[in-house]
């Protein structure tokens, strides 16, 4: 018997996750904290509180009012390699908090 709709695995999964929005954002604010643990460090990652995803923003709540501050300046280089890392135009804008 032949089948006619094989595909791989990892297409299979992107068409399920597309399919379903909510898997697909929770998957999405895994990666990016991974992401950040993995790009800013243990430090940076121990001041920060959480990560959050709402529509197209990402919320980063921060402890220190130093880092916070830094971390503003450095918000269009923060969405540029989390878009990257996650191959598509997840997030349109970083909110530091």
């Amino acid at each position: 018997m032949e089948r006619h709709n094989d595909m791989p695995i990892k297409d299979a999964m992107k068409l399920w996750l597309n399919q379903a929005g909510k898997h697909k954002k929770e998957l999405n604010k895994v990666k990016i904290r991974k992401l950040w643990e993995e790009k800013m460090g243990t430090t940076i990652n121990d001041y920060t509180k959480e990560i959050k995803i709402f529509g197209n923003r990402l919320y980063i709540t921060i402890d220190s009012a130093p880092l916070r501050n830094e971390l503003f300046y450095e918000r269009e280089k923060i969405k540029s390699w989390v878009n990257n890392h996650l191959g598509e135009e997840a997030v349109s804008d970083v909110i530091i908090r």
